[in-house]
């Protein structure tokens, strides 16, 4: 990689040039670069810039922190594709992304039918020690890995649901085969750092940021499923519609995304 321009010699000055580093690159991601494209290595930006390879992490890692720019184990550093801005409703991943023109993918990584641990147990409505269908998913949108899921469902909801297709849309899967059509859900949101496996599967550095959603779904009022999912928090952001209470100062109503 050659030096691009004498614009873009690194100065000694005030302005550290792990900074003056971070506005070049954030002008070739933004401006030269298409979403998902391959940013020059770090030694090749330390022989073009004449820097140390401490400097080029520097100003990759804030831009990675931004995120400008991702960093995939073994591969490299790549431009960030634009966050999926999702509005939240009852409605399955594969339905979600093609509404919004992405190309859903859905691995298949584990299934049994297993005790379920204490608090799906209760959420489910099962007796201790009672199985229930459990099932682990890697979802993508356009190649790029969005979602781990790990989940349960009620086997007197869909009983052999195991023994179908699980790559498919499990929503159109529980409505076509048992009629079952989840109306009502509970979704709880939270932060959490990034574990080995569920980094390695989301193809980011353990301890990324993740947004975890918990979905306890019903039929009927019937619970049918408890599921976790981990998905990425430099590729996915949530955008919810507020209103005041009744009886509160009428303000119009609010979206944010946080």
């Amino acid at each position: 990689m050659a030096k691009r321009s004498t614009a873009d010699t690194l100065l000694d000055g005030p302005t550290p040039k792990h900074a003056q580093l971070r506005e070049i690159l954030r002008e070739i991601a933004t401006r030269e670069l298409p979403p998902g494209s391959a940013m020059p290595s770090e030694r090749d930006l330390t022989l073009c810039y004449g820097v140390s390879r401490l400097t080029v992490r520097e100003a990759i890692g804030q831009l990675v922190a931004e995120g400008l720019l991702v960093r995939v184990r073994g591969k490299g550093t790549f431009t960030g594709r634009p966050r999926v801005d999702v509005r939240l409703h009852l409605a399955s991943f594969t339905e979600d992304m093609r509404q919004r023109g992405l190309h859903p993918e859905t691995t298949v990584l584990g299934h049994a039918e297993l005790p379920p641990p204490p608090d799906t147990a209760e959420a489910l409505g099962l007796t201790p020690g009672e199985p229930a269908y459990w099932l682990t998913r890697l979802r993508k949108a356009d190649g790029a890995p969005l979602a781990v899921e790990r989940g349960w469902f009620h086997p007197a909801a869909a009983p052999g649901l195991l023994g179908h297709d699980l790559s498919e849309s499990l929503y159109s899967l529980l409505h076509r085969h048992y009629g079952v059509r989840l109306e009502h859900a509970t979704q709880t949101v939270l932060a959490e750092t990034a574990d080995a496996e569920t980094a390695r599967l989301l193809e980011v550095d353990p301890g990324s940021p993740l947004l975890v959603f918990r979905r306890i779904s019903t039929a009927r009022d019937v619970p049918v499923e408890d599921m976790r999912s981990w998905y990425r928090g430099d590729a996915y952001q949530v955008t919810m519609p507020l209103r005041t209470e009744a009886g509160e100062s009428g303000r119009p109503s609010e979206e944010v995304a946080p």
